[in-house]
């Protein structure tokens, strides 16, 4: 088993308000673009359509079944909505994105990606390995019993952030997209 290292560089624009952490992108045979969630399958791009247009195919290109990726990153720098991973480097058990099937080899620099973004006032870790990874790191030891669409406070340095607890963004998690968006525009409405 290949040792992968992530894909692709943080994307941590100054002004953002919100870091969004996955565990690690899937095998690029999966990949629709080269960029966060990129399989077109995984629902992230049409919860952020339906939360801030109203429609979940508005970040769709047309015809095609993949991302307007240019659009993606101008609207994201212009929220204030950060993107990486938990994990820098992993093996693949079974050659799947699950987390189950991923062994971390070396985390991502979670200190340093919140000192990059002092307006940062929220976090989503988005899965339970990435919950599981960050909790670990910053002790935040109330987290496992959050209900869905809420969130811990922990202290990092001279701040106080928000954890939130999402549904995963993936088709594998048992809710419609609408749902799904429903709890996320909650969380955006709150930090943004």
């Amino acid at each position: 088993m290949d040792i992968e290292t992530h894909p692709f560089e943080p994307f941590l624009p100054k002004n953002a308000r919100l870091l969004m952490l996955g565990t690690f992108p899937p095998a690029p045979k999966r990949w629709c673009m080269e960029w966060y969630y990129p399989n077109f399958m995984n629902d992230m791009w049409r919860i952020m359509g339906l939360c801030f247009f109203g429609d979940k195919n508005h970040f769709v290109k047309p015809g095609e079944k993949t991302w307007r990726l240019d659009e993606l990153k101008a609207f994201l720098a212009e929220k204030g909505i950060a993107i990486f991973d938990t994990c820098l480097k992993i093996r693949r058990t079974k050659g799947t994105a699950s987390d189950k099937d991923l062994e971390v080899v070396e985390k991502a620099d979670l200190d340093g990606m919140l000192r990059a973004l002092p307006d940062c006032r929220g976090v989503l870790a988005a899965g339970q390995l990435a919950t599981t990874i960050f909790t670990g790191h910053f002790n935040i030891t109330n987290a496992r019993k959050m209900k869905m669409g809420t969130y811990v406070e922990f202290p990092f340095e001279n701040r106080i952030l928000r954890l939130y607890r999402e549904p995963s963004s993936s088709r594998a998690y048992p809710m419609r997209v609408e749902e799904k968006a429903e709890y996320y525009d909650k969380m955006f409405k709150e930090i943004l």
